[in-house]
């Protein structure tokens, strides 16, 4: 996502949320533990253009970190802080079957409320029509199958995928806010 914002010119923040698990559990549950990304604020939300959500699925809809951190924005919800910014999701889960979808909508709803406008990953991106491999990819937002341990990296097909809804976002973001 990132790379294919910043191919269109965007400047890119990497973030994360607070994880609430206990270490011994995220480390059993294969939890990627090694993040070097600084933790966001909800403050910091309205400064940007744009926001692209990414959380793996936790029994089909997003983990409860993320959703204890978009919770804590009901201040900028009230403000309509967010109106009009551009938001887009993406995902992992460990199966094909794992609820990709459903994590994707669990985290858009959020956005919608918060009145950011979706860019998500339309058929341009024809990869993830293939029926050549195994390759996630819905309209919604870029996807990727894991596996139950984080062992499949994304592929080629999937990060296509990823840099072009990345570069759509950065690109509608540009068209609503010039430089």
């Amino acid at each position: 996502m990132a790379e294919g914002a910043r191919s269109a010119g965007a400047q890119v923040d990497l973030k994360r949320v607070p994880e609430t698990v206990p270490p011994a559990i995220a480390q059993s549950a294969h939890f990627k533990l090694d993040q070097t990304a600084p933790v966001a604020t909800v403050a910091e939300l309205e400064n940007y253009d744009a926001i692209i959500v990414g959380a793996p699925t936790r029994f089909g809809r997003m983990p409860s970190q993320m959703a204890s951190f978009l919770d804590q924005a009901g201040g900028l919800w009230a403000r309509g802080a967010l109106h009009g910014k551009v938001g887009g999701a993406f995902t992992s889960t460990a199966t094909q079957h794992g609820g990709q979808e459903v994590t994707l909508f669990s985290i858009i709803t959020n956005l919608m409320h918060f009145g950011m406008v979706i860019v998500g990953l339309p058929y341009s991106h024809q990869g993830q029509m293939s029926l050549d491999e195994i390759v996630g990819g819905s309209p919604y937002g870029a996807t990727t199958i894991a596996g139950d341990k984080g062992q499949r990296p994304p592929s080629a097909l999937e990060l296509d995928g990823a840099r072009h809804q990345g570069m759509l976002i950065a690109k509608t973001a540009n068209k609503l806010f010039p430089v």
